[in-house]
């Protein structure tokens, strides 16, 4: 975090009279990341990006320019996606679509609705005859694998709800044959996520490839895309050491030279790649207390603002910041060369944010600020159990020394 950033929070913190509390989104950082990103990608791939990952409207306004469109999984979301632009390429996806949203994704004119399951396709295809519309879609197929390691979550190869079971795709293709209203374009592969190697995300392409071919070549199918999925992951547990894109296009780019049919496009859906490295999360230290022989900082705010780490089971990365300013005519508690544990203000032990992790000093009254909180921070967390305010969220433009704030620290908000 910059002295910029600080100066920020220090006017919110005297504007409002109230512990600091925010996210602070760095502008500048996310448009450079991804424009790299995008610019290294070889001829015929393409990236979405997934807004599940955060759908904030400047995380949006900033990246429609850059990316090919959005990946969606609600209405919500496509009605996010048309606000900031109208006629941006949109792919829906999701598990459990209902028929008010599939009827709206088509009225919406979004480009391609990836099928869940048959009886997803047979509903898209009766509400597509209402509408008297062709749909295209993706059959989205849960893979047996096995797959490559080195991955965090995995979405197929094992039980569970997403794609339709590779045993079904006979079924499902004289299904398909039987429709006049669903166009299929391909399909899309979206089995592990949070993967972190390079060359083992080229063999998991690689399987996906060899699935579509196979399929392509037993059904006849006329193939124009391959959804390969998002996945690629963000390494929480030592910053420095991050997935090589440099590296993974390079092989990427001789991949599709040898091994992907010239009439296909592989689409990226990327997420937390995207967007987690333009965040922070800043909390004020409140008090430092023992417990058992473990040492606690209690935070403003915690899990309901920032659910990642304890949905991850994880020690998320921060940094202390010092602030010196003290209000109070006693002494102020410090610890030096100790291990410390992160929690929040709710009422549940489970609201831990770091463990037992080593920190040179902490005081009451200095600021935490976690680091990589751009993408499935905000987005995922149970925002107003207990009623605990919201936090700020200020959007920072270094280059020009611009920023902009939702909300007020100490306040809750409406985004």
């Amino acid at each position: 975090m910059n002295n910029q950033m600080e100066a920020i929070l220090t006017q919110l913190k005297e504007t409002s009279g109230q512990p600091v509390c925010a996210y602070l989104y760095d502008l500048d950082h996310l448009r450079a990341h991804v424009s790299g990103v995008v610019s290294q990608l070889p001829e015929r791939c393409e990236m979405y990006y997934a807004m599940k990952a955060n759908s904030e409207r400047p995380i949006l306004e900033e990246l429609a320019p850059l990316v090919r469109g959005f990946e969606v999984a609600s209405a919500g979301e496509v009605k996010k996606a048309r606000q900031v632009d109208g006629q941006i390429p949109i792919i829906f996806g999701g598990p459990g679509k209902t028929d008010t949203e599939l009827v709206e994704a088509i009225r919406a004119g979004v480009k391609l609705i990836h099928v869940e399951s048959m009886h997803e396709l047979m509903r898209l295809e009766h509400l597509a005859g209402q509408l008297n519309a062709m749909v295209s879609i993706l059959l989205r197929i849960n893979l047996a694998g096995p797959f490559p390691d080195a991955a965090t979550l995995h979405m197929a190869g094992r039980p569970t709800q997403f794609g339709i079971n590779e045993r079904e795709v006979p079924e499902i293709m004289k299904l398909l044959a039987r429709c006049k209203h669903v166009r299929l374009e391909g399909f899309h592969f979206h089995s592990i996520s949070n993967h972190l190697h390079e060359s083992n995300h080229i063999s998991l392409l690689r399987i996906y490839v060899q699935k579509a071919k196979q399929w392509a070549d037993e059904y006849g199918l006329e193939i124009t895309r391959l959804n390969v999925g998002g996945g690629i992951g963000v390494n929480y547990q030592t910053l420095e050491e991050q997935f090589d894109w440099s590296l993974f296009v390079s092989l990427l780019a001789e991949f599709v030279e040898r091994e992907v049919p010239e009439n296909w496009k592989l689409m990226f859906e990327c997420g937390r790649f995207l967007t987690a490295s333009c965040g922070y999360y800043v909390t004020e230290v409140l008090d430092l207390k023992e417990n058992h022989g473990e040492r606690y900082a209690v935070v403003r705010g915690g899990t309901h603002h920032f659910r990642l780490p304890s949905s991850w089971q994880h020690n998320h990365p921060f940094e202390i910041v010092p602030v010196e300013q003290w209000a109070y005519p006693f002494a102020r508690k410090e610890w030096e060369a100790v291990d410390v544990t992160v929690v929040g203000q709710l009422c549940t032990p489970k609201d831990v944010m770091a463990r037992k992790v080593p920190v040179s000093r902490i005081r009451i009254g200095d600021w935490i600020a976690f680091q990589y909180t751009g993408a499935y921070s905000w987005s995922i967390s149970h925002h107003d159990f207990l009623s605990h305010p919201h936090p700020a969220h200020v959007w920072v433009r270094p280059s020009v020394n611009e920023w902009s704030v939702t909300g007020k620290v100490g306040e809750a908000w409406t985004s």
